[in-house]
């Protein structure tokens, strides 16, 4: 067993990594990092490999992002305090601590599997996070609820853009989802809606997700 100060040691040796590189662009990202270590968010198993910038199995047959590709997403995303920020896929709940600390108000958060959805609550409470909600449903409709967002941010692989997601971003608002083949390969696009209601895609390039399920997305 791997004591708690060694797995933040491990951890925090893997932040200052990954800042060296620059995948870590930003300070705001780093203290994230920081403040909410991967092993919060992982079966007690599987902490001892949480620095490893790999995916990790979490419940349901599911997985927990490397640290380097959630990195990535946060960057781009660009997320400033106040704003307001849906997250497809809660999985884990680490994403969602993360997106909470830079935005600095309520964060919702969607997932379909309701061993998942319990999962990340358990996460969240421990790691004393107190302002992301985590709502059960099919995310590929969004949260209508809440919307307009500031950003939107999609943890798994779509066949296509789900259209609620583009409608329920504000205008300036963006997107970022995964879109291509079921399990092996997607592009990571960001979708900037305009003010006219019209947008623009940029493809950061491949990434490799789960499935994303839903009314707007893969079938089971």
């Amino acid at each position: 067993m791997v004591s708690e100060e060694e797995l933040l040691r491990r951890w925090e040796r893997t932040v200052e990594r990954l800042f060296r590189e620059r995948v870590i662009r930003t300070e705001a990202v780093r203290r994230a990092f920081l403040k909410y270590p991967r092993y919060l968010f992982v079966q007690k198993r599987y902490q001892e490999y949480a620095h490893v910038d790999e995916p990790l199995p979490i419940p349901a047959g599911q997985t927990i992002s490397a640290p380097h590709m959630v990195a990535i997403m946060l960057e781009l995303a660009e997320l400033r305090p106040g704003m307001r920020v849906l997250e497809v896929g809660t999985g884990s709940g680490w994403n969602a601590a993360l997106i909470a600390e830079l935005v600095k108000t309520d964060v919702y958060t969607i997932e379909r599997i309701p061993e998942l959805v319990e999962f990340a609550r358990r996460n969240l409470e421990k790691a004393g996070v107190e302002n992301v909600h985590v709502i059960p449903g099919d995310g590929t409709k969004g949260f209508p609820p809440k919307a307009p967002y500031d950003r939107i941010i999609v943890t798994a692989g779509a066949p296509k853009v789900p259209e609620p997601l583009v409608e329920q971003l504000k205008p300036g608002g963006k997107l970022l989802i995964p879109v291509g083949s079921y399990h092996l390969w997607q592009d990571l696009l960001e979708v900037v809606k305009l003010p006219d209601g019209s947008t623009e895609t940029k493809n950061h390039g491949g990434v490799a997700f789960v499935p994303l399920i839903g009314e707007h997305g893969w079938r089971e």
